[in-house]
């Protein structure tokens, strides 16, 4: 849904709320840096500590959690795996479903919204916006809420364009709100009672969760199409000026902000380790102070990078462009393995089990000027420890390609969904 790359420009300098104090938007472009686990690295603030998903909402956002770790800690599933059903979406489902209550929702880029039997594949409602969509719902309070954009074929830069994030009752899909913002093409995270997103008119939204009324909105540089991760009382976005926000939760002050690469951020940021990891589409993947806004480390990795990072035992994953997969050390950046993936990696890791499931697209970076890797639609699991690839199905394309709850694994490939089982006498069995 992104449109041609955007050049980033000057350093701008912006002032921060009533005390008169200011915080420079630093920037870190072209910047390639070495990184230390004794400057902001909490190495015992591990994200893979025990927790369990919730049996009602076992998958409540995209990524996962409100840190966007993409490490889906609790579940014991284990490839090979098998189908067991499929569901035909009609168009292409660019970004993963959620999963609770039973049911998988899902948005299709052209305007249906499933709400899907786990079990059986079925449909228990649907409903036709008419609008594009390119994003995952959150779940949450028995209701599910989904970011539209303009109306179909939601041409790019129309003038008045408008959008909505929308409220629906999880059990039938009544609407509960509506509220009316540009574009929004950024998946909504759902903390407490309030949901954070952005949109193509450079802000980003906080409403209540349970009213649909504004609590607060921030003006960005840009449009503001990543989604939103959250810690400790701070929300983090970026924007497709190459801009890095933290913005205060409560009231939308900006705490600091960080202009990073030559070109914009797709990649959602994520949070761990008292750090914030980010990758810009120039193909540099940088790690940022989460309190203080310093630039710990950056790496060039490849042609372009779409994948935000995933993490795990003080290990950051991601994919590139020009066809490989990577695991760097959280604390240096330092390359621990590359592997290559079959073609071009769009989507975001998913880490379960010791596992990073990544997808790759066959059509992806079709107008790009730099490298890009030819090759098919793809589910590829590879050994957090090692690289090793454990799994291969020929199905997948865009952003996270596996999410799950206790019982079964639901993967999006170009129009379909998927469930899938592991084989008699796989589940939780490790390699």
């Amino acid at each position: 849904m992104k449109r041609a790359l955007v050049i980033a420009t000057a350093v701008v300098l912006l002032l921060v709320g009533g005390a008169g104090a200011f915080v420079a938007l630093r920037d870190d472009r072209g910047t390639e840096k070495r990184g230390s686990a004794s400057q902001e690295f909490d190495a015992d603030a591990e994200p893979e500590a025990p927790r369990k998903p919730k049996a009602t909402v076992p998958w409540p956002t995209y990524a996962f959690d409100a840190q966007r770790t993409h490490l889906a800690t609790g579940f014991k599933h284990r490839p090979p795996y098998r189908k067991v059903w499929r569901l035909d979406g009609r168009d292409t489902l660019e970004f993963p479903p959620t999963v609770g209550y039973g049911r998988v929702y899902l948005a299709q880029q052209k305007g249906l919204f499933f709400a899907v039997d786990a079990k059986t594949g079925k449909v228990r409602w649907k409903r036709n916006f008419k609008r594009c969509a390119a994003s995952s719902p959150a779940i949450g309070r028995n209701t599910i809420y989904q970011g539209y954009m303009d109306f179909v074929n939601c041409p790019q830069g129309r003038p008045g364009a408008t959008g909505f994030l929308i409220a629906m009752n999880a059990k039938t899909g009544k609407r509960r709100w509506i509220y009316r913002a540009g574009p929004v093409e950024s998946s909504p995270l759902l903390v407490k009672r309030t949901l954070y997103f952005g949109s193509w008119d450079r802000r980003v939204h906080a409403v209540d969760a349970r009213t649909g009324r504004r609590r607060w909105t921030f003006a960005g540089d840009e449009e503001v199409n990543t989604s939103a991760a959250y810690s400790k009382g701070t929300v983090y976005i970026a924007s497709d000026a190459g801009t890095l926000y933290a913005l205060d939760a409560r009231s939308g002050r900006k705490k600091w902000s960080a202009k990073a690469g030559d070109e914009f951020f797709y990649a959602t940021p994520t949070v761990a380790y008292g750090r914030v990891f980010i990758a810009n589409t120039d193909g540099t993947m940088y790690a940022y102070g989460a309190r203080s806004g310093r630039l710990l480390w950056a790496k060039r990795l490849g042609s372009y990078i779409y994948a935000a990072a995933g993490v795990a035992k003080r290990r950051v994953f991601t994919g590139t462009y020009d066809g490989f997969v990577y695991s760097l050390n959280a604390a240096t950046g330092d390359v621990t393995w590359r592997k290559p993936a079959p073609g071009a990696v769009h989507g975001s890791p998913t880490i379960m089990n010791g596992l990073a499931y990544f997808s790759t697209c066959s059509t992806c970076g079709s107008e790009a000027q730099r490298t890009v890797k030819r090759g098919p639609d793809s589910t590829v699991a590879y050994s957090t420890r090692t690289g090793r690839v454990v799994w291969k199905l020929n199905q997948g394309k865009y952003a996270s390609p596996v999410v799950a709850d206790s019982k079964r694994v639901y993967l999006t490939g170009r129009s379909y969904l998927y469930a899938l089982k592991a084989r008699s006498g796989q589940r939780g069995r490790r390699r």
